[in-house]
């Protein structure tokens, strides 16, 4: 490690009860080109006119295409919304349909019923009065 070093220095620091402290310091055996060129300031490039204009049109270049983007986005989004919309209204749709046959279906059976039992009952009197008319004969004779 050192012998990469050519000049070093030697500094005593304070002495203290454990013993003494020194601090080595040392300074590199050739100058680095890298190291001078890093230490030196950065020169600004001088930009030109056209630059400055290509700069500027390619800035606008990626705000267009980013308003485009944009736009693309909520055109999108409101396509999707109406999807939905309209998925929603054909659900409700439907279900209202079912709900009608339902109630119709349901409507027919009770008719249904009702003209089975009403037949039953005209049935039933029928069978009564036929009963009672056979009773009123029998008492006549």
């Amino acid at each position: 490690l050192i012998s990469c070093f050519t000049d070093f220095q030697v500094k005593e620091l304070n002495k203290r009860v454990s013993g003494q402290a020194f601090e080595v310091i040392l300074s590199p055996s050739t100058t680095d080109p890298k190291s001078e060129l890093l230490l030196s300031p950065l020169k600004k490039k001088e930009t030109s006119l056209d630059e400055i204009n290509k700069k500027l049109e390619a800035a606008e270049e990626r705000r267009k295409s980013q308003g485009i983007e944009v736009q693309k986005q909520f055109a999108e989004k409101r396509e999707h919304e109406k999807e939905v919309l309209q998925k929603v209204l054909e659900e409700s749709c439907n279900f209202s349909k079912m709900t009608q046959e339902k109630i119709n279906q349901k409507m027919e059976a009770n008719k249904e019923s009702r003209v089975a039992q009403m037949a039953a009952l005209t049935e039933k009197f029928k069978a009564r009065d036929k009963k009672q008319e056979e009773v009123k004969k029998k008492l006549r004779q």
